[in-house]
């Protein structure tokens, strides 16, 4: 399978308690076209989180 994301580039905007960084990156859709996306991905060790989302909502679910 063909890879679907190229990291373009990535930068640390925090290293104190945990590490902050930004990555510019490339997705290819579903119909082949290739999008830029921006991510913020905040690492502090051992982990995971899902959010939630509600599309008609356009909003994710914090409890």
């Amino acid at each position: 399978m063909e890879d679907r994301i190229r990291i373009r580039s990535e930068e640390v905007l925090s290293d104190d308690w945990a590490v902050l960084k930004k990555t510019v990156l490339d997705y290819r859709r579903r119909d082949g076209r290739w999008e830029t996306q921006i991510r913020q991905t905040y690492d502090r060790g051992d982990g995971a989180v899902i959010l939630p989302f509600d599309p008609q909502r356009s909003t994710v679910l914090l409890s």
